[in-house]
């Protein structure tokens, strides 16, 4: 900690705080918009006047600009034995500096990376800005990621320091420590130590440290850093491969914050969110804790069960502001609540259905119908208040697409749901909808400060969509030639999806051009390898495609070799009087193959849950392969639609 009037955060200082002059910022040197290296800078999309013009600062500049004026405000709150436990802006900034000093204690080099492995907490928080504080490149893991994922993260960020949640997830870094050559420590910060091991840590122990460092020392390192240089890095899968490290710099953050809070009517000092999604995710890192670091908003920290149960009974206690969920979350309130209204008879389920017809239509339309008021105070207030989105003026979606079916369903309760759309490389939204501007499966108007642009048009006016902003990232860390695939030398990121602007200019999502499949639970998930392992693991099979995309979990199409001479039992013993399709012991050697698989997946969202045999299989006559034996991935939707349907159990349209 700060000796006496030395910390930075201790004068109360009152009223707007001064802003940054643009004279007054100083840059690191940079050639080019775009970078791969840990140590490099980039030029930054600044705008000559308005939006995109505003002076860069680092994370530490934006961090200690809202303690200064809203220090005595909560920050962060997480129940200990039952009861909420806060820390103020103030002990929150003091916290972040402490397990920065720790982390240079423990040999955090500049631009090394500290992994973090955990479901959201004060200390996943403090741990991500301690490291950016004290120089380093903060990393978050996912909690489903297998050891073989963790160590892939970790060896390439060049992981100094480790931070896990609880023994579980220690155990999976104990697996791999000795392939990571840069690992100096692991930190556990949570539950008790079950074994005692040289540069293993307790959070006590880890925070201790920090007296050991002086403020003399950390403050030349977090006033060494300028920007434009790497501060995060976001890793996202792509279509084959590994993942990639998308590397932010502080201006992304701070900028990106700052201009999505502002579109979104945010207010500071009164905002309050609620985190459980995974703040390995862009989307979640940016709500949770970029934007409420900039505008003083408070962030309560779900319970790690929250997608299993208890997100109702923490959203009822916090009333948030501000919500954001994925699909999967929304269908799920969708399915529990209508579930509820199924049980209703007689005037009350008149009564809700004539208020469901008002809230659609006032949803619909800038008017207000007649008989709004009475819906609302019969049913709409009551319906808000049970889910504890009763003060929520933003109720967002985003990270995947969301079907019509549920967004008309929470217009009918006059709780519209307002989509977001973006990715990792811009450092989460890059256009976004908000109270009276949004239109229904429109992703909103793109992000004040930035552009889009439609690449190559058809006569539809679809178009790859590209973006050009400050929110831009740096570029893909030890990645030259995919970064170099994404960012075109004008600078634009080409985005991958398709998309089309409609008169009042909000953009539309029409299709996508990568092969990604992103399920209903925000999860990316390239096909490809997992396609490939069950071809390899089964020999009888010819083709795979998995599905999953918009959906709540992977299945799988399957395909087998067949030809005028195959005989399957050479490879297994079966009935010849049935159709091989319907053999069962066929059957029975791909579920062991199926879960020989699912096994080795790096998540549980990985995992292929269901699948069918066709009873063909692929080819380029029939029209499922084109000329060079790729899989026409579409085509094939369309011709087996039937049969998806009856895997997801979804209803004919």
């Amino acid at each position: 900690m700060m000796a006496g009037n030395c910390c930075p955060c201790c004068p109360h200082t009152t009223g707007a705080s001064v802003p940054l002059k643009l004279s007054d910022v100083s840059l690191a040197t940079a050639e080019q918009l775009w970078c791969t290296s840990r140590d490099q800078a980039v030029k930054l999309r600044m705008a000559e006047m308005g939006s995109g013009s505003e002076a860069p600062m680092t994370v530490h500049q934006m961090f200690l600009k809202t303690v200064k004026i809203y220090g005595d405000l909560p920050a962060v709150a997480s129940k200990k034995e039952g009861q909420w436990v806060t820390l103020t802006w103030r002990e929150y900034y003091q916290q972040c500096r402490a397990a920065a000093k720790s982390f240079l204690k423990l040999g955090l080099e500049r631009y090394h990376g500290v992994g973090i492995l955990g479901f959201n907490s004060p200390e996943w928080f403090i741990s991500d800005i301690g490291c950016i504080l004290a120089g380093g490149l903060a990393a978050g893991i996912y909690t489903t990621n297998s050891p073989e994922a963790c160590q892939y993260v970790a060896d390439n960020c060049e992981a100094n320091v480790l931070v896990v949640e609880n023994h579980k997830q220690l155990l999976k870094i104990l697996q791999i420590k000795d392939q990571l050559p840069h690992l100096k420590a692991i930190v556990q910060y949570k539950d008790e130590l079950q074994q005692k091991l040289p540069n293993l840590y307790t959070w006590a122990e880890f925070m201790k440290l920090s007296e050991e460092v002086s403020d003399e020392r950390l403050d030349a390192v977090v006033d060494s850093q300028r920007a434009n240089q790497c501060c995060t890095l976001i890793y996202t899968s792509g279509t084959t491969g590994n993942p990639k490290g998308v590397m932010l710099s502080h201006d992304n953050i701070t900028w990106t914050s700052n201009a999505a809070g502002a579109m979104t009517g945010l207010q500071h000092g009164v905002e309050c969110v609620v985190s459980y999604l995974p703040l390995s995710h862009v989307a979640a890192q940016v709500n949770d804790m970029w934007i409420c670091m900039r505008f003083a908003g408070a962030t309560y920290f779900a319970d790690p069960d929250a997608l299993k149960g208890s997100l109702g009974t923490t959203l009822k206690e916090v009333r948030p502001t501000s919500f954001l969920g994925v699909p999967r979350v929304w269908e799920k309130m969708q399915e529990k609540m209508k579930a509820i209204g199924a049980k209703s008879s007689g005037m009350k389920k008149r009564v809700a259905d004539w208020a469901k017809s008002i809230g659609l239509q006032a949803s619909y339309s800038n008017l207000v119908p007649w008989g709004f008021m009475l819906a609302n105070n019969l049913v709409f207030k009551k319906v808000r208040w049970a889910l504890g989105l009763d003060r929520c003026r933003n109720c967002l979606t985003g990270a995947a697409p969301i079907t019509k079916e549920t967004l008309e369903y929470f217009m009918s309760l006059s709780l519209p749901l307002y989509e977001l759309y973006g990715m990792s490389e811009s450092t989460g939204p890059h256009t976004i909808s908000w109270e009276n501007n949004f239109k229904i499966m429109s992703c909103g108007k793109v992000v004040v400060g930035c552009q889009t642009k439609l690449d190559k048009p058809d006569e539809d006016g679809n178009g790859e969509i590209c973006f050009w902003g400050r929110h831009v990232f740096m570029g893909y860390l030890n990645e030259p030639e995919k970064t170099e695939e994404a960012l075109d030398q004008e600078g634009w990121l080409h985005s991958g999806d398709l998309g089309k602007h409609d008169k009042d200019n909000f953009l539309f999502i029409t299709g996508r051009i990568k092969e990604l499949i992103i399920t209903a639970g925000g999860e990316n998930i390239p096909p490809v390898p997992i396609e490939d392992a069950v071809k390899a693991e089964i020999a009888i099979i010819s083709n795979a495609m998995l599905l999953g995309d918009k959906l709540k979990f992977l299945s799988m199409m399957l395909t087998l070799k067949v030809t005028n001479t195959t005989n399957p039992g050479s490879l297994l013993t079966f009935d010849p009087t049935l159709p091989p399709y319907k053999e069962p012991a066929i059957y029975k050697a791909i579920q062991e193959g199926i879960e020989r698989v699912n096994a080795k997946a790096a998540s549980n969202a990985q995992r292929v849950q269901k699948w069918v045999i066709l009873d063909r299989d692929f080819s380029i006559s029939g029209g499922e392969l084109g000329p060079t034996m790729k899989l026409k991935r579409g085509v094939v939707v369309k011709m087996f639609q039937e049969k998806i349907n009856k895997i997801y159990g979804m209803a004919q349209e």
